[in-house]
């Protein structure tokens, strides 16, 4: 189990996501999120924020591997071979998103929030992520979390949405 509350990690997420405004909007940056696992989730918090259209795009909520493929363009192919839960998805989710905004930066989560479907390689609580920046840049990372799906989930978005930030100050 994390060792973080709900209520730690939603004012951590609360402070992540108030620092991206002014950041994005420094930037004059949209930003879009592919998301999987997180369901919405993303895009939730960002939109909680008033105001959040001056940076916030929108978002594509992918569960299926039909629905990666037909919205971000995932390669069919690379599903199979490499399964939703993997930094190849992930990646491809991040630049599908791009290509499919107007966003100067994307983030993608795929993963296995639980409380089934973990494998011996990729246990519950695996995720993947992708960031995509204009002009090309794309970075993936991967991350086991602690706890139950909803905890997974948090921590998930918590992850992917400071990664934006980061992505942003570099």
């Amino acid at each position: 189990m994390t060792d973080r509350t709900v209520e730690e990690l939603d004012r951590d997420i609360a402070d992540v996501v108030r620092a991206l405004g002014p950041a994005l909007r420094e930037k004059q940056w949209m930003l879009c999120t592919a998301e999987s696992c997180t369901g919405g989730w993303m895009s939730k918090v960002c939109t909680d924020i008033p105001g959040s259209s001056d940076w916030f795009y929108g978002g594509f909520v992918c569960y299926s591997y039909p629905a990666k493929e037909h919205q971000l363009g995932v390669i069919h192919d690379d599903l199979v071979q490499h399964g939703a839960v993997s930094e190849e998805i992930a990646s491809q989710m991040a630049l599908g998103a791009r290509r499919g905004s107007a966003a100067g930066i994307t983030v993608a989560a795929t993963g296995i929030a639980g409380p089934d479907g973990g494998m011996l390689n990729k246990p519950v609580g695996m995720v993947c992520f992708g960031w995509s920046v204009i002009g090309g840049r794309i970075q993936t990372a991967s991350e086991v979390f602690d706890g139950d799906r909803d905890q997974v989930r948090r921590q998930t978005v918590l992850y992917a949405l400071q990664g934006v930030l980061d992505n942003l100050d570099s």
